[in-house]
């Protein structure tokens, strides 16, 4: 695993206290570094969350990026109320899409990051033709729909497949792992490859939400030093 890792902690804020949700990203904001939305709509997973209006309400008052990721049936219609919200990264899943280039070409023309995210079961191999245009790939390492879900180990050959795929390509990509993510298996999803840590109840469920990525970050900095191999 190369020690020159841009290792970045993503904040799910569905993790966090909705009736104090500014006050509860306040307290990660000066150490995360981007702020993530799951945005669910009761169809394509079996939960729903928000929509615009709260990402557009934080927009102005946290100085983070935001990572927008629909796991939505109809993507398509979605891409331009979220990006006048003002994010930086809109992921869509491969699974809800008909026509993922387009989709891909929807986003970067309105001038965002894009992202495609895939499901545990869901093969590697539909993404490579689209790979070299793609900013972020998320690999969900829990089926979604929930947070508080145990992490799928299976995945973590997945995530070294996809690292190795994009150096061979020479694609400079951000991989991304959402789901379960915590102090046992950040670790793990780090020497696969990851460098983007999605975390929802490990972070706003933690006592002090600071601290507790302050202690990821020091634990994935310890690793790296020791280069241990496990």
């Amino acid at each position: 695993m190369n020690q020159q890792i841009n290792l970045k902690i993503a904040p799910s804020i569905l993790a966090s206290d909705f009736s104090c949700l500014l006050s509860d990203v306040k307290k990660v904001e000066q150490k995360a570094d981007i702020l993530h939305f799951d945005i669910m709509d009761g169809h394509f997973v079996p939960n729903i969350t928000f929509g615009p209006g709260v990402v557009r309400a934080l927009r102005g008052k946290i100085n983070l990026p935001f990572d927008v990721h629909l796991m939505v049936d109809n993507p398509e219609k979605w891409i331009k109320p979220f990006a006048e919200t003002g994010c930086e990264f809109l992921t869509v899943h491969l699974e809800a899409a008909v026509h993922l280039d387009r989709l891909v070409s929807s986003i970067k023309g309105e001038g965002i990051k894009a992202g495609v995210a895939l499901n545990p079961a869901t093969s590697l191999c539909n993404l490579e033709y689209i790979l070299p245009r793609l900013d972020l790939v998320l690999l969900m390492t829990v089926n979604p729909g929930f947070g508080a879900q145990k992490f799928i180990p299976e995945v973590l050959p997945k995530i070294k497949n996809l690292r190795q795929m994009a150096e061979k390509r020479g694609v400079q990509l951000d991989i991304g792992v959402d789901g379960g993510i915590n102090g046992k298996t950040a670790e793990k999803v780090v020497k696969a490859g990851a460098n983007i840590l999605v975390m929802g109840t490990s972070i706003f469920g933690a006592p002090d939400p600071k601290k507790a990525i302050l202690d990821i970050r020091e634990k994935i900095s310890n690793y790296l030093e020791r280069k241990e191999d496990y």
